[in-house]
């Protein structure tokens, strides 16, 4: 790949690992019902914006968008596990977006508009997918209790290769 080639970025944030370890645990408990391709633990994340292929120079420019946007700490509930017929996925994530988090998803919207940056035009939807592929399952195990403390904002590069995808870290964003 050429250093000019584009990078396929967004901004998420990033469960703990025993957070992550608890979803894949559920996640395969869950591939039982339904099948498909279960996330690996590392890959767990909750997309707050995708901003798909990107030149690599615009990638500082990105970061400055992530440190304006700011943002507070707080806990994220995943209180239900669901499934999407129309991309054939299973995910948790919570009844309701908590204000931290539609403030953080919000904020970060304004400040890649400002700097222009398209994203996604539809709203913002706080999910963690689970599993891709999957069959529309009869019934789906209850979660288990998770409580997943969000601290930072990440900005992401995803790898594409045969295998699957792999993420890159880019820069970490302190949240207060």
């Amino acid at each position: 790949m050429s250093a000019s080639a584009p990078w396929r970025l967004f901004f998420a944030i990033w469960p703990p690992p025993e957070i992550a370890t608890l979803l894949n645990a559920w996640s395969r408990t869950a591939q039982v019902e339904c099948g498909g391709r279960v996330t690996l633990p590392a890959n767990i994340h909750l997309t707050l914006a995708f901003l798909g292929d990107v030149s690599p120079g615009r990638a500082k420019r990105l970061a400055e968008c992530g440190r304006r946007a700011g943002g507070v700490a707080h806990s994220l509930a995943l209180e239900q596990a669901r499934y999407w017929k129309h991309n054939r996925v299973v995910w948790a994530g919570p009844r309701v977006i908590p204000p931290a988090l539609g403030s953080l998803a919000q904020a970060l919207a304004g400040e890649l508009m400002a700097a222009d940056f398209p994203t996604e035009a539809r709203e913002f939807n706080a999910h963690v997918t689970l599993i891709r592929q999957a069959r529309l399952p009869r019934i789906l195990p209850g979660l288990p209790t998770i409580i997943w403390p969000v601290s930072e904002m990440v900005l992401v590069r995803t790898q594409l290769s045969s295998t699957g995808s792999s993420y890159a870290m880019l820069e970490r964003f302190a949240l207060t």
